[in-house]
């Protein structure tokens, strides 16, 4: 078996390719715009945001009007009494009742709507911080698929170029058992190289499918030909060099963080709403009232009468004693929530610190794993070029050189993980800070090619 193609095929999978496709950028602004999980959050967001005027409403003036109208039909003689008017009844033909009245009230003094106004403002910025941390996951998100699709796409390549060689010699050394020039051993051991590479081949095929699908989910759209991260990335460690730095900028801009301390906010404002309905609430009203009847009575045909339009004005003071216990059961459930949100706070506290240091050390050590990696290639590919010789001279046996095959894509499979795996903790670590933004992916986008 001669393995003379290996070392030029491999060559051409480790060289980048030449040609435009789509980059980060455009996979980021299809995503922007067709991804379901952002444009649920903001859904989320608005619909929440409502609550503020809705909150507001209560201390605002309620105004309304109203209209009656009755009918009554023979009966005795008499008269009705209807909102204070004395309306003649007779026992023939019918009566008719008009009432017109609008009322104006305005709150005074009403703690409770008060506080739950003010819950409502920290709920609604709460919300806002949820969106914000959202947007934020996405541009990681994106970037992940992407790079996935990068990953499984050299993989694939690599197992490819793989296959092309060992199916190369499987088939030489077919026809040189046919003629008697290889033992059937070799042309086994041949068949078993090929048949195993194809199944890894086959594997990774399907890797890529299923990556070139989780970008389509985020994007909205098939993806096309993708533009691959240029061999020359800059290895720059964290700016600040010092994990406690960007701890502490996790614990003032991660939204997770703020969102959760609005919520505790919010919780605070329940609570004095809950306590405060133990108090008086105060409102001003104003009514107006206008009646008029009227009848076709045989014995008064054209009997009509108008009451004067009348107004009354007015505080109404509402002081609450007893509702069954609901008010200080209110009050106890508000407590508890607060307690819980308090919970839910310090776990993103010390979720936010964790990730601050984890990713935080996941770029300083990955600066000497992509190096280390990318030397480890070399070596590599210096040994199977050593082992192919000496088996081609017949001092060296296959074994040796699958072996060093085996080694050389391994170290290409870790160095193209490395590679991409640390411009996604570097974005990881602006995330966890609470800091990145657009401008961090377009510095990523000018590192493709």
């Amino acid at each position: 078996m001669r393995l003379k193609l290996l070392p030029v095929l491999l060559l051409l999978v480790i060289a980048p390719l030449s040609g435009h496709g789509e980059d980060l950028m455009e996979a980021y602004q299809q995503a922007i715009a067709n991804d379901p999980v952002l444009s649920t959050a903001d859904a989320t967001r608005l619909a929440v945001a409502e609550g503020v005027p809705q909150a507001r409403s209560a201390l605002l003036p309620q105004l309304s009007a109203g209209l009656s109208f009755d009918q009554s039909h023979g009966g005795v003689g008499g008269s009705n009494i209807v909102n204070g008017v004395a309306v003649p009844t007779s026992a023939e033909g019918h009566s008719r009742y008009r009432d017109l009245n609008g009322s104006l009230s305005q709150a005074i003094i009403n703690l409770p709507d008060i506080a739950t106004l003010q819950a409502a403002h920290s709920t609604s910025d709460a919300q806002d911080e949820t969106y914000r941390a959202a947007l934020q996951n996405l541009y990681v998100r994106v970037a992940n698929a992407y790079f996935n699709v990068l990953i499984a796409q050299d993989q694939v390549d690599v197992n490819q170029a793989y296959e092309d060689g060992y199916k190369q010699e499987f088939e030489q050394t077919s026809q040189r058992l046919k003629v008697g020039l290889e033992n059937s051993a070799n042309a086994t051991q041949a068949q078993a190289f090929y048949l195993s590479i194809k199944s890894e081949r086959i594997s990774a095929q399907d890797t890529l499918k299923d990556a070139l699908r989780a970008l389509e989910q985020i994007t909205g759209h098939p993806t096309g030909t993708l533009k691959k991260l240029r061999e020359d990335i800059p290895l720059q460690a964290p700016t600040p060099n010092d994990p406690k730095a960007w701890v502490a900028a996790a614990m003032e801009t991660n939204p997770a963080i703020l969102s959760a301390r609005f919520t505790v906010s919010a919780d605070e404002h329940k609570i004095w709403a809950a306590r405060a309905g133990h108090l008086p609430t105060l409102s001003a009203n104003v009514y107006r009232d206008k009646f008029g009847s009227w009848s076709n009575s045989t014995s008064t045909p054209a009997d009509s009468r108008y009451g004067p339009a009348t107004t009354t004005v007015g505080l109404t003071l509402n002081v609450p004693i007893f509702s069954g216990g609901l008010t200080q059961s209110q009050v106890r459930q508000a407590i508890h929530q607060r307690d819980a949100d308090q919970g839910d706070l310090e776990t993103e506290r010390r979720q936010a610190a964790r990730d601050a240091n984890n990713y935080f050390n996941l770029v300083v050590d990955g600066i000497d794993q992509v190096e280390t990696n990318r030397t480890a290639v070399q070596v590599a590919q210096k040994s199977l070029a050593s082992m192919r010789a000496g088996y081609t001279i017949g001092t060296m046996n296959l074994l040796y050189v699958v072996q060093a095959i085996q080694i050389l894509a391994q170290a290409q499979s870790q160095y193209t993980v490395q590679r991409h795996q640390f411009i996604l903790n570097k974005l990881s670590l602006k995330q966890a800070a609470g800091t990145i933004d657009m401008h961090d992916l377009e510095d990523v986008n000018r590192l493709l090619q």
